[in-house]
């Protein structure tokens, strides 16, 4: 190949990448019309992130403090996950679903605080090879990317290309300050008045989402991995009026429903079993819904099986009428294992009285039936807060504003010689997304039918 055929600049390195002829070469970056200036409307998250920044700033004085965005993450050769930036990055820019990879808030110390600048890459020049050679970045492959100034508009923040944060520190590999992610951690704690809006409505979607897969249960039960099939209904909502899945969809039917954590939703979906479905759709904000229904696939319960829902159901009865301001957090899980302890002690499953059992140091023995928490914190993490200190979280008090969940369980896995035969291999699950106000706490997922009677009459509602 002669060298008019291609430049240094874009040679092939790959079987992939190919060079380009000159004359293409040639008119490539001519012929384009004008782009218009960038003046978008300033979002509603954006007055909320300055005022988390201001919190920020002054608990680190004269420190430099560094919030990256993140990067793409392989997923196999030259293919990429979908990019979602840090929580705590969107927390504190408000820039959310359409960041950009790469992008970094910095806090530069001033004699009365901070200057915040927001890095990132702005869009190609089009007389430029990025425009067109580049398959990660290039706007030819993937479309328009934030000018500088449309970003600054939108957010309230001063924009600034990225080379000038690299060329100051050289790379932007960088140490995660233990302080600085548990105080931006704990902050999000308690929710301010747009973050509990955002909640509100990933609960709403997620709520269609799970009305979706009741009515379409036939053609899930015919399909042969019907437990992807749930995750395919679920994911068409999440992606028409969100951004996604907050956390991978748990569609776990029959003794798949006693593996906690069951993604592989490779099985089928058969009448007679429990169909255990955890699922929240994370809205474009980045805030995620995170709920669990268990559903009987022929639409009514076993006599066994709805013994055991309606004890699910009454300790998260229980754990949310321990909830109130004031109360320590760790309390909506002990209300809720004292009904789990009761019942199996009750229906002859412990080895030891259900006092016994709820013994701190020498008791646990019902916890092989529900070995997982009853409460997280929940909002642009599904489990939010996670870097919180112990004293602020499991043992901190419950204020207005925290959203949490309420998810307890029951579990009797397929080979578990402690529990009778018709017993094993059920499997269920009830968890709400709770808002702790002044007044108490609201379930802000209870229109979704809870009780065992509601959820036969919800099957068969949609089975008209």
């Amino acid at each position: 190949m002669s060298d008019s055929d291609t430049i240094a600049e874009t040679e092939a390195t790959t079987n992939r990448k190919q060079p380009f002829p000159k004359g293409f070469l040639d008119t490539i970056s001519t012929g384009w019309a004008e782009r218009p200036d960038q003046h978008p409307p300033q979002r509603d998250a954006a007055p909320y992130a300055a005022a988390r920044r201001e919190v920020v700033s002054a608990a680190f004085p004269g420190r430099r403090l560094v919030f990256p965005a993140g990067s793409y993450k392989q997923r196999s050769n030259d293919t990429d996950y979908p990019f979602r930036a840090h929580s705590a990055f969107s927390h504190l820019t408000g820039w959310a679903s359409d960041a950009v990879p790469d992008s970094v808030l910095v806090f530069e110390p001033t004699d009365t605080g901070h200057d915040v600048t927001l890095y990132l890459r702005e869009r190609a020049d089009r007389t430029t090879a990025e425009f067109y050679g580049d398959a990660s970045i290039g706007e030819f492959w993937i479309g328009p990317r934030p000018a500088l100034a449309g970003v600054a508009a939108e957010v309230g923040i001063a924009t600034a290309h990225i080379d000038a944060f690299a060329h100051v520190d050289g790379e932007l590999v960088l140490d995660e300050d233990a302080d600085l992610t548990r105080f931006v951690s704990e902050m999000r704690l308690v929710k301010d008045e747009y973050e509990i809006a955002q909640m509100r409505l990933a609960v709403e979607v997620t709520a269609r989402g799970f009305d979706d897969i009741v009515a379409d249960l036939p053609r899930i039960i015919a399909t042969p991995r019907g437990e992807r099939a749930v995750e395919g209904v679920f994911h068409l909502r999440a992606r028409t009026e969100g951004n996604g899945e907050g956390y991978d969809t748990i569609a776990a039917s029959g003794p798949h429903a006693c593996y906690l954590h069951w993604t592989r939703n490779d099985g089928a979906v058969v009448p007679g079993d429990l169909i255990l479905i955890d699922a929240g759709v994370e809205v474009d904000s980045l805030y995620t819904a995170d709920i669990t229904r268990t559903l009987p696939v022929s639409g009514t319960f076993t006599d066994i099986q709805r013994k055991i829902y309606e004890t699910v159901r009454e300790a998260a009865d229980a754990a949310f009428a321990a909830a109130h301001p004031g109360v320590k957090f760790r309390a909506v899980h002990e209300a809720a294992m004292a009904v789990i302890a009761r019942r199996t002690a009750e229906w002859g499953l412990l080895p030891v009285t259900a006092e016994e059992a709820l013994d701190a140091d020498t008791g646990g023995q019902h916890r092989r039936y529900m070995v997982h928490g009853t409460s997280h914190h929940l909002g642009i993490d599904v489990h939010d807060c996670a870097q919180a200190r112990r004293e602020m979280y499991y043992d901190g008090l419950l204020e207005p504003g925290m959203v949490f969940t309420i998810e307890p369980g029951l579990y009797f896995q397929i080979d578990d010689l402690t529990v009778p035969e018709e017993y094993r291999g059920i499997g269920v699950r009830i968890e709400d997304d709770i808002l702790m106000t002044e007044d108490g706490p609201v379930n802000l997922s209870a229109d979704i039918p809870r009780t065992a009677d509601e959820v036969e009459a919800w099957i068969a509602r949609s089975a008209r």
